[in-house]
């Protein structure tokens, strides 16, 4: 019986996420027959460690944000040789860091929305883009500090004032429409979701609070958009140098009408596998319970790649 180390809470601003995430993926597993270890995570780096000791066959990464999915902890795994599930250090790494990936996405020929790299504090003094448009941090996941400012907004100056995520962030043009993902499980696209937020958009508490979103499943889109997002959600996921379960997230502008525009939004490589998470919806829909999707991931798992 394989013997599975489920890192989980962590240090970031999505601990409360990753929570929920390691106590369904500990119950999935001892479902599915794993010998399980719960290590949760806090700031005593050498406590994780020592909790690592004697070296579990696998260890389930369920952290999400900082630390848990940026190419830190991957690091940690690979210098102690053991292997664990989702993408290595790279990828986590280029995945996590937002202009970093557009610059990958870019590169590869995948369809981005036209945005920059700014000071924050530059904001004080004007607009960087026409409106409307997005402000988010470089380093962040689950949208956290995620805003939208449109015409006739008047917090442009308190955005920039009370920026918490370092001294720089992305800004993009916004794209209208719809919020579609789609999860992918090695070199299978899964399936398209269609996200109704009860908010403007895709934001944390839409993500996360009961009744936040309505997930249409499969998305009900012109049927080329469809093959377009799996294919684009494929080729997001091998450009940055994915493993295992990853979910691409796009905006669908079919304002116009259909087939619309798929513009790339970013890859997570630390899928959320909560009750309200969409990559075990994709999954389920596609014939895989919850419990054989984290065994799934568990048989994926590697180190030094």
């Amino acid at each position: 019986m394989k013997r599975v180390a489920v890192l989980y809470g962590g240090i970031s601003a999505e601990r409360d996420v990753s929570l929920n995430t390691g106590a369904q993926v500990i119950a999935a597993l001892r479902g599915a027959g794993y010998e399980v270890q719960p290590v949760d995570v806090t700031a005593d780096l050498g406590a994780v460690i020592a909790a690592l000791d004697p070296k579990p066959d696998v260890v389930f990464n369920a952290l999400h944000g900082r630390f848990g999915e940026d190419g830190v902890i991957q690091g940690v795994l690979d210098w102690l040789d053991i292997p664990y599930t989702h993408s290595g250090v790279r990828a986590s790494a280029l995945a996590m860091d937002k202009a970093a990936s557009r610059a990958v996405f870019a590169a590869a020929g995948l369809p981005v929305a036209p945005g920059r790299v700014i000071d924050i504090a530059d904001m004080e003094e004007g607009d960087p883009l026409p409106r409307p448009y997005v402000v988010k941090p470089l380093n962040e996941g689950s949208s956290v500090g995620v805003t939208i400012l449109r015409r006739g907004d008047n917090h442009r100056q308190d955005i920039a004032r009370d920026w918490a995520f370092g001294t720089q962030a992305l800004v993009e043009q916004f794209i209208p429409g719809r919020e579609l993902t789609v999860g992918v499980m090695g070199d299978r696209a899964l399936t398209v979701t269609d996200i109704a937020a009860s908010h403007e958009f895709y934001d944390y508490e839409s993500k996360y609070a009961e009744g936040g979103s309505r997930h249409i499943l499969p998305a009900q889109i012109h049927p080329d958009t469809h093959a377009r997002a799996l294919d684009l959600a494929l080729a997001a996921h091998n450009a940055l140098g994915c493993r295992g379960a990853t979910r691409a997230d796009f905006r669908y502008d079919d304002t116009a009408g259909e087939p619309g525009q798929l513009v790339l939004l970013e890859v997570n490589t630390q899928p959320g596998l909560t009750s309200t998470s969409l990559l075990p919806e994709q999954a389920a829909f596609c014939g895989i319970p919850f419990p054989a999707l984290c065994a799934w991931m568990v048989e994926q798992a590697k180190c030094r790649v």
